[in-house]
């Protein structure tokens, strides 16, 4: 959601930003600018569009300068319009900033700007920011860090802001609270963004601003301070390990279909981590009266995933609660973890979880796929799951992970309750089982989403852990496809939804082994109600089609545990096929952002 770039010290530092923001359009928006300081002031060029589009009217990357600040929007105050766009420009255009978040109080500091003579270019909230400083600049005695700081003390809600002036052209102003913001680092010029993606392909050392804190950006130099008393602060910069080849398609015509085909790897890295850190998080479990299963979208589904494989092997529950409603639902006290499941680790939903559960003396971890993110940063224990980056917007690879993860921390409470382990073995063999249905099965279900692609209302039925797949897999259906599709447990199905079936709508049954007995039987049950009813009846199963489907998707025979995976990576490419048959962007959906850092 809304990408944030910056560069000091790069002679082509318009080219270089052109590349930064192009590495960020993965986060989602709707228009573009950028703002270079020069001997001509300060040259500004935005528009509504994409990056290629926006560059090719304007044109953002033939700006001379060694200094700049480029942004991706994503509307959230004031429509989507170039007046709308970032970067927002002072009165006297002396300065510039670009902003993510939301500045909640920024009604009232409009008025008072207003009243003062300023004049408003946008209907945005960020653009009192920039009028803010301007307004500072001379009553602090024309000190930009001090018009800068002062701004800032009156913004109430999240940000990360970035900003250039003319008064002092070789450098960057930047700032966070509760909205994430990177600084990259070489001996010669330093970077800025809103994820690592934008100078990855640059330097991979990094410094991870704190809630609180604002940044001065030289040619090669880093000085950073609290916002509220102005102290320096130490920010030794850490290493990140990924690289940027793993953020580009590699011959794949979508990053989702590139990150699907990682997913083996991703189980591979997952069993990888060190055990002592799957450990200490079952120990944080077990010494906890209560703990919590917090996650937004697919993470959400992921956690609940999770819950039945604590169920059955730790033999207890582990109650899950969306981020967004934490709040209202938990009970938190000392003797409570919060365990917050995290792609990104700056959602905002999730943090605000997080930091509910921490004033309120609760033990707080995170599974994660962002080191130096501010979840990781934030929490008592992290996992950092190392499955590398994931550009689409819609999580596939990160998600398996994290299933993967929560599974052998369930598997250690297990063990430790004189349970048989099949959780190492089970975890082993799907990789190898991934890859058959990879190789196997692709084509075949490229065939099936193009026979379908028409039909415009889709249910996800399963029972057991086979319902929050369902959910994951109807979620995925309407990222991608931007059809209506809905899961719920099968057995809901009686109980009014019976009422929908019809030759409009398409039914997915995801049927789990005959070996599960009742569970089995139940959900073939539940298929004959459909087809009862003239439904259309798609099944993913792990036997030959019993003649109540229509059409099925027959994935490889796996340990039990695991076997619904293979169900969920089935289903993202059927999702994916039938999103690229509709010529969908798939990597990009409309209206959604990779990291959801508003409220």
């Amino acid at each position: 959601m809304c990408g944030i770039s910056g560069i000091v010290g790069r002679s082509s530092v318009s080219h270089t930003l052109l590349e930064s923001i192009r590495s960020l359009e993965y986060r989602g928006y709707d228009s573009c600018g950028v703002a270079i300081v020069n001997s001509d002031g300060l040259v500004i060029r935005k528009d509504v569009g994409a990056v290629e589009e926006v560059n090719g009217r304007l044109p953002l990357a033939a700006i001379d300068g060694e200094v700049g600040i480029a942004h991706t929007r994503w509307a959230t105050h004031g429509e989507v319009t170039r007046a709308n766009a970032h970067p927002h420009a002072s009165c006297a255009e002396d300065f510039a900033i670009v902003h993510n978040g939301i500045i909640a109080n920024y009604r009232h500091l409009r008025e008072e700007l207003v009243a003062e003579g300023h004049e408003f270019r946008s209907s945005t909230d960020t653009e009192t920011a920039v009028h803010l400083i301007e307004k500072y600049y001379r009553p602090t005695g024309g000190s930009v860090e001090g018009a800068f700081c002062r701004a800032l003390k009156r913004l109430e809600g999240s940000y990360a802001i970035a900003m250039v002036s003319v008064h002092e052209p070789d450098r960057i102003y930047c700032a966070r609270f509760e909205s994430p913001l990177l600084i990259g680092t070489t001996p010669d010029a330093t970077f800025l963004g809103s994820d690592f993606n934008a100078f990855l392909g640059v330097t991979r050392s990094a410094i991870a601003l704190d809630d609180g804190q604002y940044a001065i950006l030289r040619a090669g130099s880093v000085t950073v301070k609290d916002i509220a008393s102005g102290a320096p602060r130490s920010k030794p910069p850490f290493e990140i390990d990924w690289n940027v080849e793993a953020a580009r398609k590699g011959g794949y015509p979508h990053f989702m279909l590139k990150e699907i085909h990682e997913q083996p790897q991703t189980v591979v890295r997952a069993l990888e981590i060190d055990e002592s850190a799957v450990e200490a998080l079952a120990d944080c479990i077990a010494r906890h009266r209560r703990t919590y299963l917090v996650g937004a979208g697919t993470t959400y589904y992921v956690a609940l995933m999770a819950q039945y494989y604590f169920s059955e092997l730790a033999k207890i529950f582990v109650p899950v609660i969306s981020s967004d409603e934490f709040r209202s639902l938990a009970h938190v006290d000392p003797d409570t973890l919060v365990l917050a499941i995290s792609q990104s680790g700056e959602t905002y939903d999730t943090l605000d979880a997080i930091r509910f559960a921490r004033q309120h003396g609760a033990a707080t971890a995170t599974i994660c796929n962002v080191m130096g993110s501010s979840l990781a940063r934030l929490v008592d224990q992290a996992i950092i799951q190392g499955s590398g980056p994931e550009i689409c917007v819609v999580s596939t690879k990160a998600a398996l992970g994290q299933i993967a993860i929560l599974l052998r921390v369930a598997g250690v409470l297990g063990r430790r309750r004189g349970e048989p382990d099949e959780v190492t073995r089970s975890l082993r063999e799907l990789p190898d089982a991934i890859g058959q249905l990879l190789a196997e099965r692709a084509d075949e279900i490229q065939a099936l989403a193009r026979r379908h692609r028409h039909v415009g209302n889709w249910l996800f039925l399963g029972r057991g852990i086979y319902y929050p797949v369902a959910l994951e897999a109807a979620l995925k259906m309407k990222e991608v496809t931007y059809l209506h599709a809905e899961g719920m447990p099968a057995g809901f199905l009686k109980h009014g939804t019976l009422s929908l079936i019809d030759d409009s709508v398409a039914t997915v049954i995801l049927a789990p082994s005959k070996e599960e007995g009742a569970l089995y039987t139940a959900t073939i049950g539940n298929a004959e109600e459909v087809k009862a009813r003239g439904g259309f009846l798609l099944g993913t199963l792990l036997e030959e089609n019993p003649d109540v489907f229509d059409e099925h998707i027959v994935v490889p025979k796996a340990p039990r545990l695991v076997a619904p995976l293979l169900h969920l990576v089935a289903l993202q490419l059927f999702t994916y096929f039938t999103g690229t048959a509709l010529d969908r962007n798939v990597d990009r959906p409309r209206s959604l952002a990779k990291s959801v850092t508003v409220g």
